[in-house]
């Protein structure tokens, strides 16, 4: 069984919406992870784990047409260039797939990705995709959150979790560091 991993920099408030800039909601705080926060690498070092642990990357549609003309050509994303890609999306046709980024399979329902997390290989790192990250986590299919929380309240934008009337859902944490800049690393696994 594969293990379903969303990462994400969330605000105090819960958002998840356009952290590095260029929304396509029309955020008014878009680029919030860079504004009035000093850069420390050591905060990104998470980062770097994802993409050595990451056995393929899932994405709702928007995140997929954000990142996927972006990244293939960027030095830093270099090591997931060639890892299986799954998109879930009811509306995206196979013409608007990008060739130069690896293997792409476009998925239709949440039953398409719980049949893919049954499946043999490594974990699946969810980035963005803040609509599909709430239904994933409706439907008790998320196994583990990486989140580097910002001190900043946004008020607007994507949420990361719904307000959804479900089951309780309990969380270990398995790793955690605070930062000089404010930002805090929280890893918690969906305990089951």
């Amino acid at each position: 069984m594969r293990t379903l991993i969303y990462t994400a920099f969330v605000s105090l408030d819960g958002v998840v919406d356009s952290p590095g800039g260029g929304s396509s909601e029309n955020h008014r705080s878009s680029g919030w992870t860079f504004k009035d926060i000093e850069f420390l690498p050591e905060v990104y070092e998470l980062k770097s784990r994802e993409m050595e642990e990451a056995g393929a990357l899932m994405f709702g549609r928007t995140s997929y047409e954000a990142f996927s003309p972006l990244w293939p050509d960027m030095a830093e994303f270099a090591p997931i260039k060639e890892l299986p890609k799954y998109v879930l999306s009811t509306t995206l046709g196979e013409d608007a797939l990008v060739g130069n980024w690896g293997e792409t399979t476009i998925l239709r329902s949440l039953q398409d990705v719980a049949r893919l997390r049954e499946t043999d290989g490594g974990p699946i790192f969810i980035h963005g995709s803040a609509s599909l990250a709430r239904g994933l986590s409706d439907a008790g299919l998320i196994d583990r959150y990486d989140l580097l929380l910002f001190p900043v309240l946004l008020g607007a934008g994507k949420r990361m979790f719904s307000d959804t009337d479900k089951e309780k859902q309990m969380l270990k944490l398995v790793e955690s560091e605070s930062y000089p800049n404010g930002i805090t690393k929280l890893v918690y696994n969906v305990v089951r």
